[in-house]
């Protein structure tokens, strides 16, 4: 697979978080999987997805998202974790940065946001997924990342990595999309396609100035110390 390259044809932005580095050990390969809806999935991409043995997928897209994209993949235990509960449209109203978006999530879905990653658990190999996997994926992967001690560096270059995975047709035709609609809008090219370092950089330190931790958020919301136990167990191979 080269650079920029989804894991499975027909997805977009669909990778395996294995590999990164998480103090002496690392990301498992072939357990956490993240990517953008799979509604254009065709038969070559199903057998790429079957061979993977996804038993498990955390979608968190909204009822309208599903139901204008839905899955291609074939029957798989779904989680329908959405995160954003019909308020997607505010943030471009409101022509909100992506930092600004990530601060209401946490604010706005914090216990859904637990749900989502004791998703992970239970069933691997699972997939964690929205429509382009990049902005609530990106903050429920790196949550769960930072939570069990991958390295900060590791989780921010993960969700950086997301710019580099999304083909310039499909920015050219969201944006277009969105220009449509919030014709007025300044932030519209930045929440259609960027995932800068910085702002996950920010994030995360507001997170540790709020919550002392990752895990500490995670914690607040509802997520017990045996399931954090859990989640690193599942995730990183030491």
């Amino acid at each position: 697979m080269t650079a920029g390259e989804s894991l499975v044809p027909g997805s977009v932005n669909f990778r395996d978080v294995g590999g990164l580095p998480a103090g002496e050990g690392r990301t498992r390969s072939g357990v956490l999987y993240r990517s953008g809806n799979l509604a254009a999935v065709d038969e070559l991409g199903g057998a790429a997805f079957r061979a993977l043995g996804v038993r498990r997928i955390v979608d968190l897209r909204d009822d309208d998202e599903v139901e204008h994209a839905p899955s291609r993949v074939g029957d798989v235990e779904t989680l329908r974790v959405p995160l954003f509960l019909g308020s997607l449209a505010s943030f471009f109203l409101d022509d909100m940065t992506l930092i600004e978006m990530y601060r209401a999530l946490l604010e706005r879905a914090g216990d859904r946001l637990v749900t989502a990653v004791r998703g992970i658990l239970g069933a691997q190999p699972v997939l964690v997924h929205c429509t382009v996997g990049k902005d609530r994926t990106g903050v429920t992967v790196a949550l769960a990342l930072a939570a069990v001690g991958v390295d900060e560096d590791a989780v921010i270059a993960d969700y950086a990595r997301t710019e580099g995975m999304l083909p310039a047709w499909r920015n050219e035709q969201a944006l277009a999309r969105m220009r449509a609609v919030y014709p007025h809008a300044r932030n519209l090219e930045e929440l259609a396609s960027r995932s800068p370092a910085h702002v996950m950089r920010t994030i995360l330190d507001e997170i540790r100035a709020q919550h002392g931790s990752a895990a500490g958020f995670l914690h607040a919301h509802g997520l017990r110390d045996d399931e954090l136990a859990d989640l690193r167990r599942v995730l990183i191979e030491e």
